[in-house]
């Protein structure tokens, strides 16, 4: 008799979205991001980080001051990084991701085909960036979906 104990798909997934996470050398928000096609193989990961070639250590990690000397014009987003790092087509695909996606990258998702993303937490809801991206969501007929 099997056991009736293991994991669901979307425990799965977004269990590696977390792993993914961990890889992130951001001291305030880590997010992972898993990218799974229809037939539940995945085939893209990513975390929040900087572009390939770029020191971690020559960066500024900070989120206050100005632009320049913060993260935000370094920093990768992990969405961003699971498409790019996508080993097929995306069209159809499902996103499972940490963080609810910013407005940038939900232009991202919209574009490379994803069909839906789950996501755990939307520490940002109410935000205009958070407003934009799920506008686009809705207009693109992006299922949403909170785990």
């Amino acid at each position: 008799m099997k056991r009736n104990d293991y994991i669901t798909w979307d425990e799965y997934f977004m269990g590696v979205a977390k792993l993914s996470a961990k890889r992130s050398k951001d001291p305030n928000t880590q997010v992972g991001a898993c990218i799974v096609n229809e037939d539940k193989r995945i085939i893209g990961i990513g975390y929040n980080g900087l572009p390939h070639g770029c020191d971690d250590d020559e960066y500024p990690w900070g989120n206050e001051g100005d632009f320049i000397e913060t993260k935000y014009p370094y920093v990768v987003h992990a969405e961003a990084n699971a498409i790019l790092n996508a080993t097929q087509s995306l069209k159809g695909a499902h996103l499972y991701v940490t963080l609810f996606p910013c407005h940038e990258c939900m232009k991202l998702i919209i574009q490379s085909g994803i069909i839906e993303v789950i996501y755990e937490d939307n520490k940002y809801e109410g935000t205009e960036s958070n407003v934009a991206s799920m506008k686009m969501a809705k207009s693109a007929k992006i299922k949403l979906r909170k785990l």
